[in-house]
């Protein structure tokens, strides 16, 4: 089977960094499901794993985590799919990755494909979907009730990027809250808006002035996104008293302390936690994944996708890091097709 890898870490203008290799198609066993994969899409995640996590020697690593497909075959354990059926996932990050032609899933991880999507549309969702989902509804434990949360406040810092674009859909349509996004370019800006947001303030600016600009109230809520350790002073006025934060980028260091005197709590959000770990729970990205694909087909969500690079080839991917990495990246890049 065709697939793009890499055999050793490199920056992503070097010839090498991504290479089109032919791999043995892998066999379905036990829960897993055999996919084929007919779109992927591009995510911080893939550019850290190829810059820091060099395969051993000799040796070719797949990345990849995200995909839209069908399944090929099922392992004899598996219950809640079959051959034929269109699905979504984001995969196991101990696992090889999802940019080759089959690919090998835990069916408690997949979800089936929203039927008004096409490949390209969907596979630009899932991790962030996750990641969003399991943010808002496991870490922070907003209520869907929208009466509940009325009155309270969410602040997205980064919120044009992949699990932004996603985070602003499902907190105003499933929750009552006010959502402040931040962003600093006029396209971002509008995208923002576009997907829901009630305000928009510019993170290339100290955020408490920003907040005091619009008269805004300390945020209930906190999605810190990228670039926390920036504004974590920042984040920390901006909270309300009994707030919560959470986190999702790689940060050096953050003075906990300043929490403190609010009582404020802080949580960690790694969508690939309970693949790693086969936690008991670990059904329920199956389960939200299909909840997301009835608000996809219903129109409550939108797609995140806002650039197609082309067929899934190491030229193609290359280019896809090389936006990721420059962090002007809006929404979703997916590619589609061998």
């Amino acid at each position: 089977m065709k697939a793009v890898a890499y055999s050793k870490s490199l920056p992503i203008d070097h010839d090498a960094a991504l290479i089109d290799v032919e791999m043995p198609a892998p066999q379905a066993t036990g829960r897993d499901l055999l996919v084929e994969v007919r779109a992927i899409s591009v995510n911080p995640v893939d550019t850290k794993i190829r810059r820091n996590v060099a395969p051993p020697e000799g040796q070719n690593k797949v990345i990849g985590w995200d995909a839209a497909g069908v399944v090929k075959a099922v392992g004899p354990d598996v219950t809640l799919f079959k051959p034929g059926d269109e699905v979504w996932y984001a995969g196991d990050l101990t696992r090889a990755g999802t940019n080759s032609e089959l690919h090998l899933v835990d069916e408690r991880i997949v979800g089936y494909k929203p039927k008004n999507l096409d490949f390209a549309q969907a596979a630009a969702l899932p991790l962030t979907t996750i990641t969003a989902w399991e943010l808002l509804f496991d870490r922070l434990e907003v209520s869907r009730d929208a009466g509940a949360t009325r009155g309270k406040s969410l602040l997205v810092i980064g919120a044009a990027g992949g699990v932004g674009s996603i985070l602003v859909q499902l907190a105003r349509q499933l929750t009552g809250m006010t959502i402040i996004g931040t962003a600093s370019r006029p396209e971002t800006v509008d995208w923002i808006k576009e997907l829901g947001a009630h305000h928009v303030i510019d993170h290339s600016k100290p955020l408490n002035e920003e907040f005091a600009r619009l008269g805004l109230p300390p945020a209930t809520y906190v999605a810190a996104l990228n670039q926390t350790d920036r504004h974590w002073t920042a984040i920390t006025e901006l909270v309300a008293p009994q707030g919560k934060i959470a986190l999702i980028d790689d940060i050096d260091a953050i003075d906990v302390r300043l929490l403190k005197r609010k009582s404020v709590s802080l949580h960690w959000e790694l969508m690939f936690t309970r693949s790693m770990f086969e936690t008991p729970d670990m059904h329920k990205q199956h389960q939200l994944l299909n909840d997301v694909a009835r608000l996809v087909e219903t129109g409550a969500v939108k797609t995140t996708l806002t650039e197609r690079f082309g067929t899934i080839n190491a030229a193609n991917l290359k280019r896809a890091h090389a936006l990721i990495e420059s962090n002007r990246a809006k929404g979703k890049i997916v590619l589609e097709g061998f």
